[in-house]
């Protein structure tokens, strides 16, 4: 392995959910010669919390457009490894289905040639269990594994254009650069990404509240798994290491890995509720009508959506990849990460729990006092 000083590291969604986590770690235990962090917006708390973190590694914040191609080629120059989070993560049809297409692959792509015009030898992609599916509710998945090769059919834009662009990452696994090194790439694919700060779990909460804190239940059986974003992190500072390792670069280049954890498979409502009932939230009634029936209500609104495309934009409240994804029998084994990378979760399934539940509470004590201040 080279020395860590000689290490320096370009971090894009450095100011997201995942990406920050990414970043903590970084400057508490890789003593990196330096960070680099890319991002269109960054707040000013998170700004202040990693100067008081970096001691002796030089943090560099690059705001801007991973689409801007010059600003993308730049923020490559002298860096020795990329850890690629920006994502646009969006579940709709139509509304901004070109926006997601162009961040996700382009940018990505964009992000590849920058990294091979300036011969950076580690690229990490950050990817999304939805790249495997779910396709299909009768086919439960329990346990699955990278070389069952699963693979997402849908076209709807965040799933297609994480597929797309991991493709595109692992493809260049291999690569003679420049300087001479080789270019060496992996991705991670995690579950449904919960914990402090998640946008995702807010919208549940907030759609629950609505709703007389109740959660939908889901499909009847339907279960996935859920994975702390602590851990998430804590497996892109081992790939980090494991490409570093030139012998171990050789086997574990251009390989995908689940990332999952200890937290017990459920369904999203039956998680949602077990992370917030602490806080007076319930989970609903079974579910009177028959999944099937939903599917083909959205696969009709599709069609509507379809045909008034040439003259309006149309989004269908719902649509048929959210349903399968939120009831199917559809999770993963980390057991490659474990073998090859080292990984194990960091964070206990109760800690993890206990954490979120807490920062619920927070978040729901500021909803109401957010709300006594408009009535008072």
């Amino acid at each position: 392995m080279l020395p860590t000083a000689t290490c320096s590291c370009l971090v894009t969604g450095a100011g997201g959910f995942l990406g920050q986590r990414i970043v903590r770690l970084l400057l508490e235990e890789e003593g990196l010669e330096e960070i680099r962090l890319l991002d269109k917006v960054f707040s000013p708390q998170l700004l202040m919390e990693f100067s008081e973190l970096k001691h002796k590694t030089k943090v560099t914040v690059l705001k801007g457009d991973i689409l801007d191609q010059q600003f993308v080629r730049k923020a490559c120059q002298g860096i020795t490894a990329v850890i690629h989070t920006a994502s646009i993560i969006d579940t709709g049809l139509q509304l901004r289905k070109a926006f997601v297409m162009n961040v996700n692959m382009k940018g990505t792509e964009l992000l590849l040639e920058a990294c091979i015009l300036n011969s950076v030898p580690v690229f990490i992609y950050t990817s999304s269990v939805e790249v495997a599916g779910p396709n299909s509710f009768r086919q439960a998945i329990q346990n699955g594994r990278e070389d069952e090769l699963f693979e997402n059919q849908w076209n709807n834009a965040y799933p297609l254009s994480k597929m797309l662009a991991e493709k595109a990452v692992l493809a260049v696994d291999g690569q003679l650069l420049r300087d001479g090194s080789i270019m060496h790439t992996c991705s991670l694919r995690p579950m449904y990404i919960y914990g402090e700060g998640s946008e995702f779990l807010l919208y549940e909460l907030n759609k629950a509240l609505d709703n007389n804190k109740t959660f939908i239940r889901n499909r009847e059986g339907s279960i996935a798994n859920q994975v702390y974003v602590g851990n998430v992190a804590w497996a892109h500072i081992l790939a980090l290491r494991a490409l570093r390792d030139s012998e171990k670069a050789k086997s574990i280049g251009g390989q995908f890995y689940y990332i999952s954890d200890d937290t017990p498979p459920q369904s999203y409502a039956s998680f949602h509720h077990e992370v917030s009932k602490e806080w007076g939230f319930k989970l609903g009634s079974k579910i009177g009508i028959p999944i099937t029936l939903i599917y083909w209500v959205a696969f009709l609104l599709e069609m509507i959506s379809f045909m008034l495309c040439p003259i309006f934009t149309y989004e269908p409240p719902f649509n048929r990849h959210t349903l399968m994804l939120t009831n199917s029998v559809f999770t993963f084994s980390y057991k490659k990460a474990q073998k090859d990378l080292g990984y194990e979760p960091r964070v206990s399934w109760l800690e993890a729990k206990q954490k979120t539940s807490q920062w619920i509470g927070t978040e729901m004590a500021d909803k109401r006092e957010c709300l006594k201040t408009k009535t008072s």
